[in-house]
């Protein structure tokens, strides 16, 4: 396993000095830090995109709902090119059909108007029915690197027995997963074991675990040794565990 990566959500340019000094991976943009947040105006991606190197990946959302229509489909496509153009490096979008399952056709729809665009899937998976079989649809969707998760709308207070779970029965879909609502830094060895290697975080890296406050640098670089330090242990206890074989 190579160094994990830490991505740090964001929701203003004030936000990026600390996480990048800190050590960020990747910035996540959202319109807000309610659950139902919608997607920022192009000029805020432009703010934050300036204010970085970092690659910064921005919501994808119209609505408070986990689904699209067609006529949103195109407005989501013209934003993308807009955020795009204003130095996004990917977005984050995903929808769920009328059975509360994985909607694959405009999901794969969307990530087809946008060819080689990386993109991450967001939390409707967790409000989804039966989520083992919703992380199995999305394994191999065009341009996927991520899937932030909680294990439940609740957050990984409530989800995150089963999200270790489900990244120890499938290396394709711990190489997905994002654990983020929530995380504790008491769940990453056990995470990382699993094989997981991106983690998000929000809350805890502000003071007071509040988004009234900016992103703090000192908090963000706590999570970078956190992560650094436990990929370092597993990948000596792998070795380790190779030698005793031989």
């Amino acid at each position: 396993m190579g160094v994990p990566l830490l991505e740090v959500t964001v929701f203003h340019p004030h936000d990026v000095p600390g996480a990048q000094e800190g050590g960020a991976d990747r910035l996540y943009l959202r319109g807000s830090a309610t659950p139902d947040a919608v997607s920022p105006e192009p000029v805020l991606v432009s703010s934050v995109a300036r204010e970085t190197d970092l690659p910064v990946f921005v919501l994808l959302r119209l609505n408070d709902t986990w689904t699209t229509t067609g006529g949103e489909l195109t407005r989501l496509t013209g934003l993308a090119e807009s955020y795009l153009g204003a130095g996004a490096a990917g977005v984050c979008f995903g929808f769920l059909d009328g059975n509360l399952e994985i909607d694959v056709e405009v999901s794969a729809h969307l990530a087809g108007t946008l060819p080689g665009v990386p993109w991450i899937f967001h939390r409707a998976v967790d409000a989804t029915l039966d989520p083992r079989r919703s992380w199995r649809s999305l394994v191999g969707l065009p341009g996927l690197v991520g899937v932030h998760s909680a294990g439940s709308p609740q957050g990984l207070e409530v989800g995150y027995d089963d999200l270790l779970a489900m990244a120890e029965a499938d290396p394709r879909v711990a190489a997905l997963m994002v654990p983020g609502g929530g995380l504790l830094a008491e769940h990453v060895p056990w995470l990382v074991r699993a094989g997981v290697s991106q983690f998000q975080v929000g809350r805890q890296v502000r003071p007071g675990a509040s988004y009234k406050a900016y992103v703090d640098a000192g908090h963000v670089r706590s999570w970078r040794l956190l992560l650094d330090s436990t990929a370092a242990r597993a990948m000596r206890s792998g070795a380790m565990g190779s030698a005793d074989a031989g």
